[in-house]
């Protein structure tokens, strides 16, 4: 994809052509003109329209007179969004707000994403979670160990299964409900419906659910139709019990029969509305443990002390960019240490300890703009 074309920017030509960019194939990269123009629109919208956002621009000399591409725009921990109210526009008039699940800070505290267009976030969302989950098949049953976005509304996970589940799904069995309570007759009547008809499956889950699953007895989980796939989500932190994924991942594989290379891990968090995922139903185990962002998603590892850029390999704190943010903050610094090579991100685990000195000076200089 080039530039051309690109109308200038207001917020509804904006979304247009994002959702426009957004349709294409999730494996063809795009032309970095591309890419940085529609990074430099969107910066001028949340410079424009995100208060304590421009404030923290503005202190850095950073605006939209003077970046010059999307590297340059300012950083964001993702703390901030337990603190500020990151948002373009009134936040009484988004529609949804996505919140985090409090287990960071202490006392309860919760992060909040407000997403202004929901449309956008489907727009991102649907082409990499077809091409990454259910590219070989047109609709399939959805067995979810995940709750459904009505019984967790500020749940973005939730809220994507629901919409994956709406386009790819033959139907949906939410075994999970908003409190935790399991319904383990109706997880044993979809996996016996399977079973009986022979139809592959979408099973779905954070890794604390897989594990929960697993250690039941009598056995919750069977073996599951040929072609069935596992999509699995994370989602250990502040969790007593943890596996590694490996691990996890060979016990699923026992358990149900699906191998390692139709087990897809997920990797999302609140504050980004975009996912990535590991490439394993188009390349097999080699694609296992490397990460494989959209194209409208960057990923660099910054020197947790300085936030250089690392080098090519090297581990650092993540950090993205995000066009599917739009409407909050696209450059997001995450407490997440990994590596790129050639675009693809490789999972190391969160920041030991402290947070990271460059994230925490970031913090403060968007705390003290922000009052």
């Amino acid at each position: 994809m080039t530039t051309s074309g690109l109308e200038d920017t207001d917020a509804p030509a904006l979304m247009r052509d994002l959702v426009s960019a957004m349709s294409g194939s999730v494996d063809a990269p795009w032309d970095a003109g591309l890419f940085d123009a529609l990074a430099l629109r969107a910066f001028r919208h949340q410079f424009e329209g995100n208060r304590p956002y421009r404030a923290y621009c503005a202190a850095r000399g950073a605006t939209p007179d003077t970046v010059r591409g999307w590297a340059e725009v300012p950083v964001v921990p993702v703390v901030a969004f337990k603190a500020l109210e990151l948002v373009v526009g009134p936040a009484a008039d988004v529609d949804a707000v996505f919140r985090t699940s409090g287990t960071t800070m202490g006392g309860g505290s919760r992060g909040a994403h407000f997403v202004p267009d929901l449309g956008l976030y489907e727009a991102s969302l649907l082409p990499t979670f077809r091409r990454r989950v259910v590219s070989d098949v047109e609709r399939l049953p959805f067995v979810s160990l995940i709750p459904s976005p009505e019984a967790l509304a500020d749940s973005s996970l939730s809220h994507m299964v629901g919409a994956a589940s709406e386009r790819f799904g033959s139907e949906v069995t939410w075994v999970v409900d908003g409190n935790g309570r399991w319904d383990l007759d109706a997880l044993d009547r979809a996996l016996h419906s399977a079973e009986r008809s022979d139809q592959h499956v979408l099973l779905l889950g954070t890794a604390f659910a897989f594990v929960h699953a697993l250690e039941q007895d009598p056995p919750v989980l069977r073996r599951l139709p040929a072609g069935s796939r596992i999509m699995e989500t994370g989602g250990f932190k502040g969790r007593s019990r943890a596996l590694p994924k490996h691990e996890l991942h060979a016990l699923l594989t026992d358990r149900t029969g699906v191998p390692r290379e139709r087990i897809v891990n997920e990797y999302g968090m609140t504050e980004l509305l975009s996912q990535l995922y590991e490439p394993v139903l188009a390349e097999g185990v080699q694609g296992a443990d490397r990460h494989v962002p959209p194209p409208w998603l960057k990923v660099r590892a910054l020197d947790p002390v300085t936030l250089e850029p690392m080098d090519e390999g090297e581990e650092g704190i993540l950090a993205f960019f995000d066009l599917a943010n739009v409407g909050s903050v696209c450059h997001t610094l995450t407490e997440d240490v990994g590596s790129v090579r050639e675009g693809r991100v490789h999972l190391v685990g969160r920041s030991a300890g402290a947070e990271p000195r460059g994230c925490s000076r970031a913090m403060d200089e968007l705390m003290s703009a922000a009052r």
